[in-house]
């Protein structure tokens, strides 16, 4: 249904300041009801495709993976590479709505803004849908919401995902013979990223239950980049000069790759690390050489996969009316030195 300049302006205004409107006058849109303002689209479908960290690896796959389906369905895409500025986020939403987007995919920098961006999209009557992280309809944290206020999404399951990464760490630390008295399982992500939470815990649980070993644990906040968690596992190593092995587990390839490399740099060998990725993108370049690696193994999560899957649910919304369900998952694949080039790892 078009959307005057005048009604989206005053759709984002409302959103910025908290407020909401009713639709009394104006009634719904052709082909949409009232406790679903989204019309089915006859023509050609325009959707946007906002990305946090539209530079990592994994994101430059799941563009990729977008605009291949989209051109395949002939549709207009635009990705938008958010970085991780979180108030960006509501203009970029407000921008898209104001080039007649008729659907909005997003990765939210912070989960904070989920609240804007769902009554943004609902006052714009734009489709919305996520993908990696969930947001929520009335707060800030997704993990406080009620499931019925989360909006749909499209990624992994980071429970599976977890207890994938943690049953291969457990694994590998049965064939060690460490003494779990110096040994630490130091797990790193950003805190605030529900996710990232739902993917860790399972990891620390998986590992226990495989390692057969209550092996002490160590929390690392981070901002999720491997510089972030690089400088903050070098001051956790340091405060910690007793442990002799450490395994290292994290929200992503990210932060597992920069545990590892500052136990490097702290002097640990190969031998004494067991870090398990979880993406795969950064773990194969420990890999590629030849050379032994902390970095033991990595799930690999395919971001083609997940940008594919959202571009054809979101499709399949607007053209057909099809509800979009809570969660669709991607597969995932365990990898390690000897397997990730056949499974068909991109490492650039």
């Amino acid at each position: 249904m078009p959307r005057t300049p005048g009604r989206r302006a005053a759709a984002g205004l409302l959103a910025l300041l908290g407020l909401t409107t009713t639709a009394c006058s104006t009634g719904a849109p052709s082909g949409s009801s009232a406790t679903d303002p989204v019309a089915k689209v006859a023509g050609r479908i325009s959707l946007t495709y906002l990305q946090k960290q539209g530079d990592q690896e994994y994101f430059i796959g799941e563009a990729e993976g977008a605009k291949a389906k989209a051109a395949e369905l002939g549709i207009d895409l635009k990705v938008v590479n958010l970085g991780n500025d979180a108030n960006r986020t509501v203009g970029e939403v407000q921008s898209a709505i104001a080039q007649k987007s008729n659907g909005l995919i997003v990765v939210v920098p912070d989960p904070a803004v989920g609240p804007q961006v769902v009554q943004t999209a609902r006052e714009a009557r734009v489709a919305l849908l996520t993908s990696d992280d969930q947001i929520c309809a009335t707060g800030p944290e997704p993990s406080a919401c009620d499931k019925a206020d989360l909006i749909p999404r499209i990624g992994f399951s980071g429970t599976q995902m977890g207890g994938e990464v943690g049953k291969r760490a457990g694994e590998e630390y049965r064939n060690t013979g460490w003494n779990q008295a110096d040994t630490r399982i130091l797990s790193a992500w950003k805190q605030d990223v529900t996710v990232c939470t739902d993917r860790v815990n399972a990891a620390k649980d998986a590992f226990i239950a495989t390692a057969g070993a209550s092996v002490q644990k160590i929390d690392v906040a981070t901002d999720n980049t491997p510089t972030g968690a690089q400088d903050r596992v070098a001051a956790t190593v340091t405060a910690n000069p007793d442990v002799k092995h450490w395994i290292v587990l994290g929200c992503n390839d990210e932060n597992v790759q920069g545990g590892v490399t500052a136990l490097q740099n702290a002097g640990f060998k190969p031998q004494d690390v067991i870090g398990v990725g979880l993406g795969a993108y950064l773990a194969c370049k420990n890999w590629s050489g030849g050379r032994p690696s902390g970095m033991r193994a990595a799930l690999f999560i395919n971001g083609r996969d997940v940008g594919a899957l959202a571009v054809q649910t979101m499709y399949d919304r607007l053209r057909n009316g099809r509800a979009m369900p809570a969660e669709s998952f991607a597969p995932t694949r365990m990898v390690d030195a000897a397997t990730w080039k056949s499974a068909g790892v991109p490492c650039g």
